[in-house]
C-alpha cells in the first residue's frame, strides 16, 4: 500500500480523498494555488505545497510544478481527482516514468477513451451499441452534408476532443449546417486546440444514464449499477440519482453487461464511468467514457455502501476487486450547490460566504470544502457543495431532500438552492418524467415569488 499520496486537485474532491486516505493510514499532500490557501483541503492534509498563482494554467494544470511537489514531499502516488489533469494521458505517463503511481487508468487507456472517435470504434468492436453517425472524423463540409442527409436530421456536431458541452451543436436542417459547423469548429479549436469534428444522430428527449465500473490489474471488470444524470443545463449535470426511475431490471442487466464489455475491451484499470443515451423506447447507445472518479460518485456510494475512493486506491496498489456486480438497495439523489445566480441565467457569484449552515440528519450527506468566512474564488468551477440524500424509496428521498434543502443556508453569495427547491416540487420530476432537455422549459419565476 502507498505511504503518501499527493492530491493533484482542489476543493471538495481533494478533501474527500484526504478523508479516505486518513482512514486507510496513508499520509497526504495537498497542493494549492495562492487563491486556495484558506481552503479546507490545505488545512486537513498532512503536508501542503503552494504551486503557483490563481490561474489554473500556472498551478493545477502545471505538470512541472506538480511533479516538483511530488519530489520534495517524497509522495509515492498521485490522485488526480476529477477535472484538471484527471484525464491527461501525458500527466499519467510522466508519473509512471518517474516511478510514481498514477491512481487511475494507464496512459493508453486514457488516450483510447479520451478521443471520442477512437472510443466509438472500440465500442463497435466490443459489440456495445453506438449512436449512428460519421464513424470517424469529418474531412470537410461536403462530407458532413452528405452523412447528415444519409442518417437524417436532426444531427449533432461534436468535437472529437470535446467535453462540458463545448464544440457541440444541434443541427435541425440542412440550411443551418454550415453556420453551426463553423461555430462548433471555432469553439473546439479555442477550447481544446483541436477542431476535429464528427456527426451523430441526435436522439431527441433522451435519458442520460451512466454505469459505474471498476476494473483491476488482473483483467476483471464489474459494474456498480447506474446513475440517472438527465437533469442538465447546457450539458452540465445538476442532479443525479440512483436507481434511475426509468430503469427496468431487464434494461439494467443489458446496460450493465454492455458497460462491462466496454471496460474489458481496453482492459480497464481503476474506477470509471460508461455514459449512455437512452431513448424513450429504452434503446441505449454508448456516448463516452470518463476515465476518472465522477462528481456524482457519492450517489453510488450511498446506494451500495461502498467507498469508491478507497476502491480506486486499492486497485492502484494491485489489490484484486471482489469480482461481483453491485445493485442499489436504497434510493439516493445528489444536487450540486453552486455559487451561481439562478435568476440571472446561472451567472457565477463568487465572493465571501458570511454565514453557512449545512443540512444534517439521518440519510443526509454533505461534501464541501467551504465554511463561514471562506471566499469563493472566481477562477474555478463554481460548485461549493454537494448535498446527497438517501432513503428506502424515491418518494421518501425527494421528501428528505426538500427538508435538507430548506435547512441548507448560505449567505454572502447567490447559490443554486432556489432552483433545487423548485425542482423537488415539480410534478414531472417527482413522477420521473424528464429527459436531458427538461430544463429548457423550466420556469424559475422571480426571486421571493
Amino acid at each position: 500500500m502507498f505511504q503518501k499520496i499527493l492530491i493533484a486537485n482542489r476543493g471538495e474532491i481533494a478533501l474527500r480523498i484526504i478523508r479516505t486516505c486518513k482512514e486507510m493510514g496513508i499520509k497526504t499532500v495537498a497542493i494549492y494555488s495562492t487563491a486556495d490557501r484558506e481552503s479546507l483541503h490545505v488545512r486537513f492534509a498532512d503536508e501542503a505545497v503552494c504551486i503557483g498563482p490563481a490561474a489554473s494554467s500556472q498551478s493545477y494544470l502545471s505538470i512541472p510544478k506538480i511533479m516538483a511537489a511530488v519530489e520534495i514531499t517524497n509522495a509515492d502516488a498521485v490522485h488526480p481527482g476529477y477535472g484538471f489533469l484527471a484525464e491527461n494521458a501525458e500527466f499519467a505517463e510522466i508519473c509512471t516514468e518517474y516511478g510514481i503511481k498514477f491512481i487511475g487508468p494507464t496512459p493508453d487507456q486514457i488516450r483510447k477513451m479520451g478521443d471520442k472517435i477512437t472510443a466509438k470504434e472500440t465500442m463497435i468492436k466490443a459489440g456495445v451499441p453506438v449512436v449512428p453517425g460519421s464513424g470517424g472524423l469529418l474531412q470537410d463540409l461536403a462530407t458532413g452534408h452528405k452523412i447528415a442527409n444519409e442518417i437524417g436530421y436532426p444531427i449533432i456536431l461534436k468535437a472529437t476532443a470535446g467535453g462540458g458541452g463545448r464544440g457541440m451543436r444541434i443541427v435541425r436542417n440542412e440550411e443551418e449546417f454550415e453556420d453551426l459547423w463553423n461555430i462548433a469548429r471555432t469553439e473546439a479549436k479555442a477550447a481544446f486546440s483541436n477542431d476535429g469534428m464528427y456527426i451523430e444522430k441526435y436522439i431527441e428527449e433522451p435519458r442520460h444514464i451512466e454505469f459505474q465500473i471498476v476494473g483491476d490489474q488482473f483483467g476483471k471488470v464489474v459494474h456498480l449499477s447506474e446513475r440517472d444524470c438527465s437533469i442538465q443545463r447546457r450539458h452540465q449535470k445538476l442532479v443525479e440519482e440512483s436507481p434511475s426511475p426509468f430503469m427496468t431490471p431487464e434494461l439494467r442487466e443489458k446496460m450493465g453487461n454492455a458497460a462491462i464489455a466496454a471496460g474489458e475491451a481496453i482492459n480497464y484499470e481503476g474506477v470509471g464511468t460508461i455514459e449512455f443515451l437512452v431513448d424513450k423506447y429504452r434503446n441505449f447507445y454508448f456516448m463516452e467514457m470518463n476515465t476518472r472518479i465522477q462528481v456524482e460518485h457519492p450517489v453510488t456510494e450511498e446506494v451500495i455502501d461502498h467507498d469508491l475512493i478507497k476502491e480506486q486506491i486499492k486497485v492502484a496498489a494491485g489489490i484484486p476487486i471482489s469480482g461481483k456486480n453491485y445493485y442499489p438497495n436504497l434510493h439516493a439523489i445528489e444536487v450540486s450547490i453552486n455559487a451561481e445566480d439562478v435568476y440571472a441565467d446561472f451567472r457565477p457569484s463568487p465572493g465571501k460566504i458570511t454565514s453557512l449552515h449545512t443540512s444534517k440528519g439521518h440519510g443526509v450527506r454533505v461534501d464541501t470544502h467551504v465554511y463561514a468566512g471562506y471566499t469563493v474564488p472566481p477562477y474555478y468551477d463554481s460548485m461549493i457543495a454537494k448535498l446527497i440524500c438517501k432513503a428506502q424509496t424515491r418518494e421518501e428521498c425527494i421528501t428528505k431532500m426538500e427538508r435538507a434543502l430548506d435547512e441548507f443556508i448560505v449567505e454572502g453569495v447567490k447559490t443554486t438552492l432556489p432552483f433545487h427547491k423548485l425542482l423537488m416540487k415539480n410534478e414531472d420530476f417527482r413522477k420521473g418524467n424528464f429527459h436531458t432537455g427538461f430544463l429548457n422549459t423550466f420556469n424559475m419565476g422571480k426571486p421571493n415569488e
